[in-house]
């Protein structure tokens, strides 16, 4: 059995985001290896916390016992350069970056400077770095001065749960994301706008709490369309099974993905994707499964969008390629499997 790890993650472990649910499944995934995780619950509001919250996180740092391998979630990490730096030394640090916290969209200059010199300097005093994509670990590289022999790739895991029929009437489109700016979902709205004419229904899956102002703004802008009775805002859930499942065509125009869980999960469900070319993206979507077009363009996503409601045919080519794609996609024992290879291998190092 590999020796104690502590896994320190912000806020409630059981939100409904990919990033989290990553956490949780690697969390279970390392138990069931045999490595004794302890999880340890930091407050929540990272990367925004509170003076309090952040005192108590330095506080919990220092009562850490030297020696301790503690693996912490770039949520939090990335805002606690002042703790990394003070113990680094005693302690065997090892980053889960998701992706970047100052590539997040909606960021004015200020804070996406403030959040990029504090997560490089946090990230400089870890002896390891767990990414979520070989697209993230090439990011590190080469804009973050983390050297590539400390980084570890573990893609998330999907479960294979049974092929979708992609055969509704109008076509079903399903958008999985929580409401936030980074995710696109006011470039789709805009997108479908200009697409009335055309026979569709679309379900947005996903929060509107972690940016109110911005799920009013959505809101208000499929209602100033008039497009209230097609594009249907369906809140959080936690098996998205039978969402899966009733769809034809997945769509989310993402400004940027460190991996893109839910792009997986919709291959492993069989469906045709449209998608923007952002991140990683185009590392978890193979061209035989989805059709990625240009970032932060309506009038592309347009494009692209009408050319899949109208040709079925390339609608069926893109769904036989997500089927057999599918057989491809990483297993959660998997990503396991790399961060427990990884604990051992930092444990057996001298200190």
């Amino acid at each position: 059995m590999v020796s104690e790890l502590i896994f320190a993650i912000p806020g409630d472990i059981a939100t409904l985001t990919g990033g989290y649910g990553y956490d949780r499944q690697l969390l279970a995934g390392l138990q069931r290896l045999g490595v004794a995780v302890q999880h340890h619950a930091l407050p929540g509001g990272f990367p925004a916390p509170t003076p309090a919250a952040l005192a108590e996180t330095e506080r919990w740092f220092a009562s850490v016992p030297d020696g301790s391998t503690l693996l912490i979630d770039g949520l939090a990490l990335g805002v606690l350069e002042a703790a990394a730096h003070q113990h680094g030394s005693r302690l065997r640090l090892i980053a889960l970056c998701h992706h970047p916290l100052a590539l997040e969209s909606g960021l004015d200059t200020a804070t996406r400077t403030r959040l990029h010199a504090s997560e490089q300097a946090a990230l400089a005093q870890c002896r390891a770095v767990v990414v979520t994509s070989p697209r993230t670990r090439s990011t590190l590289i080469e804009h973050f001065a983390v050297p590539a022999r400390r980084i570890r790739v573990a893609e998330p895991g999907t479960q294979q749960r049974g092929f979708a029929a992609c055969c509704g009437d109008p076509p079903q489109l399903l958008t999985v994301a929580t409401l936030t700016p980074r995710k696109g979902h006011d470039l789709l709205i805009a997108a479908l706008n200009r697409l009335r004419a055309l026979p569709w229904q679309a379900r947005f899956v996903g929060g509107g709490h972690f940016d109110p102002r911005w799920a009013g703004q959505l809101r208000a802008q499929v209602a100033a369309a008039g497009l209230q009775d097609r594009i249907h805002f369906m809140g959080e859930r936690e098996d998205l099974h039978e969402d899966y499942l009733q769809t034809d065509l997945f769509v989310l125009p993402s400004r940027y993905e460190g991996y893109g869980m839910v792009f997986a999960e919709a291959i492993a469900y069989g469906l045709p994707i449209v998608a923007a070319r952002a991140g990683a993206v185009s590392d978890v979507v193979p061209p035989t499964a989805g059709l990625l077009v240009p970032p932060d363009s309506v009038d592309a996503l347009q494009s692209g969008l009408h050319r899949l409601l109208t040709d079925l045919p390339q609608r069926r080519a893109l769904q036989a390629g997500a089927r057999a794609a599918a057989a491809a996609l990483p297993s959660w024992a998997q990503c396991a499997e790399q961060v427990a290879n990884l604990v051992r291998q930092l444990q057996q190092e001298p200190f």
